[in-house]
């Protein structure tokens, strides 16, 4: 899949969207060695100063529907500002979502535009729910989700975690 899109956040940053691919594990371990230690560790649920090809793995081998990794560029300068994955069930019911940031890239509707992007993706799988499992302590992306029209929900086994849900239909 190579489709392209084209978005323009909330402050008139124009990114340009694409499904990633294995030959982008440079630029996407550079991207998150570059994030802030509370992002990285907000995104994997682990710290670490690096990213592991492990961890990297599943961002890059994708099935192109019922997992999707992409990455936005600022148009105007082609650097790489963010990581969106859905990762959906077999069922696709419901899809995981995650978003990670170039921290000089916070607060100017980047979050916002690839929360609105992954919905629209996971509705054209015909996905009924998407989620967002965070660290209780990522207060940013909380609030970002609940103004989204997120809902959150206890993690089951772990309290550390918060489960937020969005139905799409």
């Amino acid at each position: 899949m190579t489709k392209t899109s084209q978005l323009t956040t909330r402050t008139g940053i124009s990114l340009s969207v694409r499904p990633a691919s294995e030959g982008d594990e440079t630029i996407l371990g550079a991207f998150f060695d570059a994030v802030s230690d509370d992002d990285r560790r907000f995104r994997f649920l682990a710290a670490s100063e690096h990213v592991s090809q492990e961890q990297l793995a599943p961002l890059l081998k994708v099935d192109h529907f019922q997992s999707e990794s992409f990455l936005a560029f600022d148009v105007d300068s082609g650097e790489l500002v963010a990581s969106a994955l859905l990762a959906c069930d077999a069922g696709l019911d419901t899809g995981e979502i995650a978003v990670s940031i170039r921290s000089d890239y916070k607060g100017k509707g980047v979050g916002w535009a690839l929360l609105d992007f992954l919905a629209g993706e996971a509705r054209e799988r015909g996905v009924r729910r998407v989620i967002s499992i965070e660290s209780r302590d990522n207060h940013a992306a909380i609030e970002l989700e609940r103004e989204k029209g997120f809902t959150p929900e206890p993690f089951d086994d772990d309290q550390t975690l918060v489960v937020l849900s969005k139905n799409l239909r």
